[in-house]
Order: structure tokens, then C-alpha cells, then sequence
């Protein structure tokens, strides 16, 4: 029996999963993330504690692995999905040179905004503003929730970064690409398609770093790392392990990377969103709905962004994607803030406890909202309250704001395409919720797919991986891997109370 490790790094935490060769999760570890929220909309992450939050989730997995009586030699390949848009600066000694900027971070709103305004359009593209250029090359929109304007925010702001970049000095990467570094000892720099995309800087029709986009934001002289397809070879690991039974015993085991791919992607993959047409949910911190369109990218009229789906050597698949900003972080929100529960898991009969929201509504803009809106100065705002509302009121409003946000980019969505979805997937930590599943399925009229196992961004990697080293054939032997550890949720087609909320939430989005 061969077996693939894969290391899913959140915003929030790492989890690290041992795959056997019928995609079945034999081992597990997990260890939590901490990321710093300021008041000012800066969020920030301390990159050496990545990577020692990556090492301390393997070794808890590797301990559950081998307690099992399983032997690390028997694993094949390593795969690595991770939070996307976040990025790390260093140097070649591998020192840290800021803080890991996070996605969600704030801080480049005002640079997004005078590029936006810019009148004199950019020199030597045909006359387009910075906003037609970025969408043109690279299928997204400039916003903070992208990696380049934060990028710049650093350099107007750091002199002495300024003129270690002018040196050459600067290396830059997204998180997969810094542990990499890391795990490789500074011997790999690469990253795969999907993450170098996020950045802004990546050219999604010619699948290479844009020179001209990097010359006219005077990154020219920013080491970027080799872009590969996310299922590839992507450099050797030294691992170090220390068996429980034998403490002061270093084990070393040479494990090849195979895959490297952003999350929402990997999760993609993990679904088994193989065909055009075929979509899924993600629902954690965040949220991406993400929707193959094929072997061609294909650019949204409709607020959705065009983004790399997956990669092989042999194949590139694009997507829709709609990003949602606040989805699992707006419950984390009310809970932390307004302590109207203990524990989440007591939200979903909270919320049944009432006949319905009495119109009230969350608009969880806490970070702006995302796709298909792209409002990145809306404020977060609890809205239609009386002195009839209850806490119940405002918890399933927190919870209707999911659904609600996922309905508007899968409209968006089939507007794009001229035709329904063939089928959606769910997956994340707020699918265990049952009144927001009940009320997403109901609101969408068409059923959705949940995978038994419930890590699917690490079950794509390690597909990825799989795929590369031998482990798995080929994509038609994952779909039927697929096929029998999914469940389908069939909508209830006569529940008019969601469709009556949906308009009520279609009101309030409009108001600015």
C-alpha cells in the first residue's frame, strides 16, 4: 500500500492527512494558526510561525501514522494546498522581511482607488486604464483581496525594503511557495499556476509572470519563483521525524513534493470538478464558489473573477470564481463579539427556533464584500432590527447572509456560461451546520454533493500528488473514487420562504 501526505494551510490553522490508494484519510493532524486582526484592517501572520505550525501539524499526523503501525517509507508523495493571496517577502538567507500580509488584509484599499481613478492611463498598453489592463492579462480585478496592491503598499511604506528590492534582494512568494523554501532549505523556488495568479501579476492567457504589468509597477527586480502546473515536481524534503517511542531517535525520510495549489482550487480538484460545468462551494473563513469552464478562459460580465481551476502537466482547466470575503468568520464574529452563543455548533437550532428572520439582516462587509459586488469600502451593518428582535433573530441572520452571498455568484455565474450548473459540491467546516445546507439547497433549486470526508482541499492535493508519483492512475479512476463517497441533498422546490428572504437580501445589497 502506498500512501500520499497532504498539507492543507489554512488561514486559521494546518491540517495534515495521510491518503491511502482509495482516497481514504488514514492518519490526521491538526494545529491551530494564530493571525492578527487590527483595527485598521491590517491582518498579518508571523511567516516562521507558518512554517512551524506546518512542521507541528505533520509531526502530530506522522505520530497518528505510525502509531497505526504504518510505515513513513511507504509514503509516496507529499502535496501542499494553502491559503491563497497571502504572501511572505525574504531574503536568500530565508529571513523573513515583513510579516505574511493575509488576503483578508485591508491595507492597499487607497492604492486600489488611485489606481482605479488614474486618468492618464498606463503607458504601452493601447490606451487602457490600469482596471480594463489587470482584468485584460490577468482575468481578476484590482482590490485588496489580491497580492500586488499590498505588495506596493510595503515598498511605499518601508524605505529600507524599497532599496533591498532596487538591490535584487527580495524574494516573493505566496505561503506554499515559502514552505517550500523552507522544506527544501532555500534548494526550491517555485509555486503552481493557481497561487502565482492570485497575485495580480500572472498572465493567465500566456501562463507566465507579466513583465509588463511588473515593469510598470517597478517590481521588475522582485525574484518571483518558477511557475509549474500544481501536479509536478516541485523539489526533494528532508523530513525529520522523532518516533514517540524513541524520542532522542531522529528519523529521516526523503519525501518528493508532487502538487502545490491554492485551497479553494484544491478543493475544486477534491470535488471532483473534473468537467465544464461542474462547480463547488467552499465554506470556511471565507467562501470561493468555483465553477470549471473549460480549457479556455472566459471573462465575466458579471462580477465573477476568471481564475486558473486546476493544472496537470498536460492540462490547464480554468473557472469562474466568486470570492466571498465573510462567511464562517462572520458566525466566529457574532460569537467572539456579541456572545450570543458559547459554541457554534448551537446555531443552526437557534436559528429554528424562529419562523424566520422578521427582516432582519446581516450584511457581513466586515472586510467589504467580495464577488459578484466587489465593494471593498461597504461596512458591515445588522439591519431591519425592532425591539421584537431576539438574539435568534440576529444568529440566523448571521447564517442566512451564507446562503444569501452564494445564491448571488451562482446567478452570476449562469449568466456568464448562458446555462444552469451541471452540478455543485459543498465542502467546509459551516457544511456541519443543517439549517444553512437545508436553507442553500432550498435556495438554489438543484441538489448539492457532500463528500463523506470533509477535507477535501487536502484530498485534492493529495489527488495531485498522487496523480504525479503513481499513487492514483488517472483522473477517470478519481471520479469513481468520488462517486462512492458522496451523498446527494435534494431541495425542497415548494419552500417560498427562502425565495421571499432572497429578495429582502437583494434590497438591502442594493443600498450602499
Amino acid at each position: 500500500m502506498k500512501y500520499v501526505i497532504a498539507i492543507d494551510q489554512g488561514t486559521s490553522s494546518t491540517k495534515t492527512i495521510i491518503f491511502d490508494e482509495a482516497g481514504n484519510a488514514v492518519a490526521k493532524g491538526h494545529k491551530d494558526l494564530q493571525t492578527n486582526y487590527f483595527d485598521n484592517g491590517f491582518v498579518e501572520q508571523n511567516p516562521e510561525k507558518i512554517y512551524q505550525n506546518v512542521l507541528d501539524s505533520v509531526e502530530k499526523c506522522l505520530t497518528d501514522f505510525t502509531d497505526k503501525n504504518l510505515t513513513i517509507n511507504d509514503i509516496a508523495s507529499v502535496g501542499i494546498s494553502n491559503q491563497r493571496e497571502t504572501f511572505i517577502l525574504w531574503d536568500k538567507s530565508g529571513k523573513a522581511l515583513a510579516p505574511a500580509v493575509v488576503w483578508a488584509c485591508k491595507r492597499s484599499i487607497e492604492i486600489c482607488e488611485r489606481l482605479l481613478n488614474e486618468k492618464t492611463p498606463p503607458l504601452g498598453v493601447g490606451g487602457l486604464g490600469w482596471g480594463a489592463l489587470i482584468r485584460q492579462k490577468t482575468g481578476l480585478i484590482i482590490d485588496p483581496y489580491f497580492s500586488a496592491t499590498k505588495l506596493l503598499w510595503l515598498l511605499e511604506n518601508d524605505a529600507d525594503l524599497k532599496e533591498k528590492l532596487q538591490n535584487g534582494e527580495v524574494y516573493f512568494g505566496t505561503v506554499d511557495c515559502w514552505i517550500l523554501w523552507k522544506m527544501t532549505n532555500g534548494k526550491s523556488f517555485k509555486t503552481d499556476y493557481t497561487n502565482a495568479h492570485r497575485t495580480l501579476l500572472f498572465n493567465i492567457h500566456a501562463l507566465e509572470w507579466d513583465k509588463e504589468i511588473l515593469e510598470l509597477w517597478g517590481l521588475e527586480k522582485l525574484n518571483l519563483p518558477e511557475v509549474c502546473a500544481s501536479s509536478a515536481d516541485f523539489g526533494v524534503w528532508d523530513l525529520e521525524f522523532k518516533p514517540k517511542e524513541s524520542p532522542l531517535t531522529i528519523h529521516h525520510s526523503l519525501l518528493t513534493i508532487h502538487s502545490m495549489i491554492g485551497d479553494s482550487h484544491a478543493a475544486t480538484f477534491g470535488e471532483g470538478c473534473f468537467e465544464q460545468g461542474t462547480a463547488k462551494v467552499t465554506m470556511g473563513t471565507g467562501s470561493s464558489i468555483m465553477m470549471n469552464i473549460g480549457k479556455k478562459p472566459v471573462l465575466s460580465s458579471n462580477g465573477m473573477l476568471t481564475t486558473i481551476c486546476w493544472s496537470t502537466e498536460n492540462r490547464v482547466d480554468y473557472a469562474l470564481e466568486g470570492a466571498i470575503v465573510a462567511c464562517g468568520s462572520t458566525i466566529e464574529w457574532v460569537k467572539n463579539e456579541l456572545n450570543l452563543f458559547k459554541d457554534v455548533d448551537e446555531t443552526g437550532a437557534m436559528a429554528m427556533k424562529i419562523a424566520d428572520n422578521a427582516g432582519v439582516y446581516l450584511i457581513p462587509a466586515f472586510s467589504g464584500l467580495g464577488g459578484p459586488h466587489w465593494q471593498m469600502n461597504r461596512r458591515a451593518s445588522i439591519e431591519g432590527m425592532t425591539f421584537g428582535t431576539t438574539k435568534n433573530h440576529i444568529v440566523r441572520a448571521a447564517l442566512e447572509s451564507i446562503p444569501y452571498q452564494i445564491k448571488d455568484v451562482v446567478d452570476a455565474m449562469s449568466q456568464d456560461m448562458g446555462a444552469d450548473l451541471k452540478s455543485i459540491s459543498v465542502n467546509g467546516g459551516m457544511t456541519k451546520n443543517q439549517f444553512v445546507i437545508r436553507f442553500l439547497v432550498d435556495l438554489l433549486g438543484l441538489p448539492l454533493k457532500k463528500q463523506q470526508n470533509p477535507d477535501v482541499s487536502a484530498l485534492g492535493a493529495a489527488y495531485l500528488a498522487g496523480l504525479k508519483s503513481g499513487v492514483y492512475e488517472s483522473i477517470e479512476q478519481l471520479k469513481k473514487l468520488n462517486q462512492a463517497k458522496t451523498e446527494e441533498i435534494s431541495p425542497d422546490l415548494t419552500n417560498e420562504l427562502v425565495k421571499i428572504g432572497y429578495e429582502g437580501w437583494k434590497a438591502k445589497i442594493s443600498k450602499l
